[in-house]
């Protein structure tokens, strides 16, 4: 397998400015727990501010007043008075001197007599989508000296400011979903000038629940029925459960909702679902595969006439979407239009265009009668562009310049097209949909967190930089554990002008801060945990592991990934044990279970394929990889437990998802958690070649004895040679020495030359301690030029006497940093490997200077013989699509020195609304999350300076590999290089 990088984050450093104590994530603040000058009591000795409101406010914004008053309590212990006040009066002084108004502009008469008698100005909000301020007015109404006054331009706008300051005060829009404490303190206070937030960046901006069987349905069954679901469905998606989602969804800066739809029907399952989603103030809609506001294909399975297919069975499928749209017509929503397949599958092949084309003008149709108006445009439409109905639309297609454009990522977080200049001045508008968690090809991924912020950032910026703004949908699946990333992505789509490529990792330590109230330095440590868990998670999602995945042999990739999981194990452990116990169970949720259940999983993996390797070699400690799998086997499943046990079992069920052994090839998920394949050696039995195995670092194979592994004929082979010079990375390599039987053994290592450190020099081996790992290191003041070690391993048995040698000829010039059975020369001194990631983010610019556009980076090369004087360059970019259209593909170009520059495009066109060779498959790039682009220059040996230059932005550059005929295979790459 060719050398292979994942996904690494952008670079993270600078932290957004937030007021001391105030746990607010990305938005400006308002709250204090001090008094001063400027600020308006909330909470003072004990003693909590009044809240009124109008009588004829909206539903939705009285409802959240009660969840505002309430969060006050959590924060404070004091309640505050939540009244309705009739305006306008002659006196309001009975409610207090000072008091907070909550209300609507232009719905509350409250409000519109505070502005008609203060003049306060309102301009900066009045007639904004979503848009709030809230202020201190003096003399507001007659007898109210004072007022804190929380203005919203609609009535989202007002909620928004209410949730906006209760999480300020300390309440985490998780505090039901995530178990979230609330944050205490004795006092609140608001700033005097308040707090104001203009018109989002996204205007719909949605969750969608997908793939929810087994873990949230067999969830909601247990939490939100008697055991019995929905008449028709049998659903458990009822008004008691969404109506958590709704507060959520607004908590979050959401307003939008795609529901459940694997076996439920939301309009259908419970009369309250869609009064309440609109008494709530939530936008609902249903996905791609669902027109005119029904759960196709589950409504149509039980109620339709009929096979799904307009070309033959049109009307009664018209007269279906006529009942959709009456079923919703009072209420807020956004219509899905446009149709597929049975079974969310392509239409009938050659009947696309013009088959959608017609059902799009009925369902037009339907909702001009419905709706009784004249002008369509009016009712808010959206098209999903998703898979071949993309291709539709390519091909020419025809559909209304109302109807927003939902532009689909690749299912795995790359979004396969961005508007063209030509279609950003559509009236609809453009959006995009965007995945978390899929069933799918290659194979499902919807166990436990695998996205990083930090793609969907890059991918969604520049979704935001081409006016893909009207919609946003995320595909959350059960929504946990995706929870971080969920709010993430609704937090960039409320105001993306907050967040750049610099301050991005300011998102996750605020998070952790509000969510575990921690001190900036353990919340640090949280954010690099979360960081370092999602990278490895994305860069082989966990469904697509298995025990040979990450080399054995090769740059000690496997323990080290192994290390550094174990150290994020430890540095959440350390966390969770000093929290308070009323905060673990957060915690242990949203980062204790992902890091401990990754770690678990890759753990058992790595044993897996250590097990099988050591059985090939003919060592003992098969055995004990053998019991080490099935131990991991059984804390996965104990794990699991302890997450279903969490405060009573809160959370029974929501992890039932199976992920351990999906079969080759295969994409859906397997029905019942199997243990990696493992193997036994007979450890009573002497082998063949007696007790001793010796295996060098960086090779299969084992000595003494025959093995496919120890040379090409797997028979009669010589002693090993391995290479060491001063450039290893890790700074020695090692032998193992292994126990091969049921005797034990006492080796020795000694050397005809005093240049080579070894240690151990000696040890002893048995079926308690199997195997011992022999460094060997270099003195290199005594090394001239080229030199050579003979090595010897000598081990005194009961039953025999062996010896075996090994030449390990230092010095080579080159920086190779190998110890193996073949010699391996010439790897470069590369400076960086880019793990930080370098995005070309401008696109060239007519007349601009290219030195602009390209970044240098210097390296030597001791030699370049062994591919006759040429070398490969290989760079490792994050997968991503042609977004800006086929005639504008991804690219990059390499220059060496003043050499020519060579240019390769990396992602071939694809037919419309289908993805490119490459994409596909098990070692194909989203399942490996890396694009491969070598190209091969002639060079001399010495100092060079490497130029990559820009073709496209939307590049992201994780490594450049410069091979001069040594690279090894694994899964990550060779380690970065010594700098000199």
């Amino acid at each position: 397998m060719a050398a292979r990088y994942r996904w690494a984050s952008l670079a993270l450093c600078s932290l957004l400015a937030f007021a001391s104590n105030v746990l607010a994530i990305g938005q400006p603040t308002c709250v204090a727990f001090k008094s001063s000058h400027s600020t308006f009591p909330v909470v003072q000795n004990r003693k909590a501010t009044p809240i009124i409101l109008s009588p004829d406010e909206w539903p939705g914004v009285q409802r959240t007043a009660f969840d505002f008053a309430s969060d006050i309590e959590q924060v404070t212990g004091v309640k505050p008075a939540l009244k309705n006040v009739t305006s306008p009066h002659p006196s309001y002084s009975s409610y207090g001197s000072s008091v907070i108004i909550v209300g609507t502009l232009g719905k509350s008469s409250l409000i519109d007599e505070v502005v008609n008698r203060t003049k306060l100005d309102v301009s900066s909000i009045q007639g904004k989508w979503e848009a709030y301020l809230t202020k201190e007015v003096a003399n507001p109404l007659p007898g109210i000296k004072s007022a804190y006054v929380m203005i919203g331009a609609d009535k989202r706008g007002t909620i928004y400011s209410l949730y906006d300051h209760s999480e300020q005060f300390g309440v985490s829009p998780w505090y039901w979903w995530a178990d979230v404490p609330a944050t205490k303190h004795t006092e609140l206070f608001v700033d005097s000038s308040g707090c104001s937030h203009g018109v989002p960046t996204v205007k719909y901006r949605a969750i969608f629940l997908n793939d929810e069987q087994p873990c949230l349905q067999n969830w909601a069954f247990g939490k939100f029925t008697n055991g019995t679901g929905a008449p028709l469905t049998g659903s458990p998606f009822n008004h008691f459960f969404y109506t958590k989602l709704f507060e959520l969804i607004l908590r979050l800066k959401g307003n939008y909702l795609w529901p459940a739809m694997w076996a439920s029907g939301f309009g259908l399952d419970d009369p309250l679902n869609q009064p309440l989603a609109d008494w709530y103030d939530i936008v609902m809609g249903t996905s791609h595969e669902e027109p005119l506001m029904r759960s196709t294909p589950v409504e149509w399975d039980l109620l339709g006439t009929g096979p799904w297919d307009y070309s033959v069975n049109a009307q009664n499928i018209y007269n279906y979407w006529v009942e959709g749209a009456e079923r919703s017509k009072n209420y807020e929503n956004m219509i899905t239009i446009g149709m597929r397949g049975a079974g969310d599958l392509p239409l009938p092949a050659g009947e696309g265009i013009p088959l959608l084309e017609k059902a799009i003008k009925d369902q037009r149709e339907i909702l001009m009668n419905v709706f009784n108006v004249t002008d369509v445009t009016t009712i808010p439409q959206v098209w999903t562009l998703y898979k071949e109905v993309q291709g539709y639309y390519e091909d020419g297609m025809q559909v209304p310049d109302d109807v927003t454009l939902l532009w689909s990522d690749d299912n795995w977080g790359n979004i396969r097209r961005y508007p063209l200049v030509s279609e950003r001045n559509r009236t609809g508008g453009a959006g995009v949909y965007y995945h978390v968690d899929y069933v799918g090809q290659p194979r499902d991924y919807k166990w436990i967190t695998s996205s990083q912020i930090e793609k969907t950032f890059e991918q969604m910026s520049a979704a935001v930089a081409r006016d893909a703004t009207r919609i946003w949908v995320l595909n959350v699946g059960d929504l946990k554990p995706y929870e971080m990333h969920s709010e993430f992505f609704l937090t960039y789509a409320w105001d993306a002008d907050r967040w750049t490529p610099t301050n991005i990792g300011s998102f996750v330590q605020s998070w952790a801060k509000r969510e575990f109230d921690l001190d900036d330095s353990d919340a640090a440590e949280v954010a690099g945990i979360i960081h370092n868990l999602t990278r490895h998670n994305a860069r082989r999602k966990p469904e697509l592991m298995n025990s040979t995945i990450y080399s054995l042999t090769n740059y000690r990739e496997a323990e080290n990934v192994l290390t550094m999981l174990q150290n994020l194990n430890v540095s959440s452990t350390r966390i969770y044990s000093k929290l308070p116990s009323q905060t673990k169970p957060a915690f242990f949720q949203l980062v204790y279970h992902p890091v401990h259940a990754s770690l678990i999983l890759t753990h058992m993996y790595i044993a897996a394929g250590l097990n099988n390797l050591h059985a090939w070699q003919g060592r003992v400690s098969a055995n004990d990889y053998l019991a080490q799998v099935e131990d991991l086997f059984e804390q996965d499943y104990a794990l699991e437990l302890d997450y279903h046990g969490i405060l009573d079992g809160k959370w029974n069920h929501m992890m039932d998802q199976t992920h351990v052994t999906y079969f080759p090839d295969y994409w859906q998920e397997p029905q019942v958690n199997s243990m990696p394949y493992v193997t036994k050696v007979q450890s009573k039995k002497m082998p063949r070649n007696g007790a001793m195995r010796v295996i060098p670092e960086g090779t299969q194979g084992a000595w003494p004895g025959d093995n496919i592994h120890n040379c090409p004929a797997g028979y009669g082979c010589s002693d090993p040679t391995m290479t060491i010079d001063p450039y290893v990375p890790a700074g020695n390599r090692y032998v193992d020495v292994a126990l091969g039987g049921i005797h034990g053994f006492d080796f020795k290592v000694t050397s005809n030359v005093s240049w080579v450190k070894i240690s151990p020099t000696s040890g002893s081996l048995s079926t308690d301690h199997p195997d011992q790992r022999v460094f060997l290191d270099v003195d290199w003041d005594q090394v001239k030029g080229i030199d050579a070690a003979h090595l010897t391993f000598n081990a005194t048995a009961p039953t025999q006497f062996q010896e075996w040698r090994s030449v390990v000829p230092p010095g080579y010039p080159s920086p190779t940093v190998v110890v193996s059975v073949t010699l391996i020369a010439n790897h470069t001194v590369v400076p960086s490997n880019f793990e930080g990631g370098a995005k070309a983010s401008r696109q060239r610019a007519s007349g601009q200077d290219p030195a602009a556009l390209s970044s240098e980076y210097d390296f030597y090369l001791f030699n370049t013989v062994a591919q006759g004087g040429n070398v490969t360059i290989t760079t490792l970019v994050s997968p991503a699509l042609n977004g800006l259209g086929d005639d504008r593909p991804l690219g990059l170009a390499l220059q060496i020195d003043d050499g020519e520059a060579q240019t390769k495009y990396f992602v071939p066109s694809a037919t419309a609304g289908n993805l490119p060779d490459g994409w596909d498959g098990m070692d194909g790039w989203v399942a490996n999350s890396i694009i491969e682009v070598p190209m091969v220059f002639q060079v001399q040996p010495g100092a060079h300076t490497l130029k990559v230059w820009m073709i496209e932005p939307t590049v992201v550059v994780q490594k450049i590999i410069i091979d001069t005929g040594g690279v090894l295979p694994s899964y990550l790459g060779p380690p970065e290089s010594i700098r000199v």
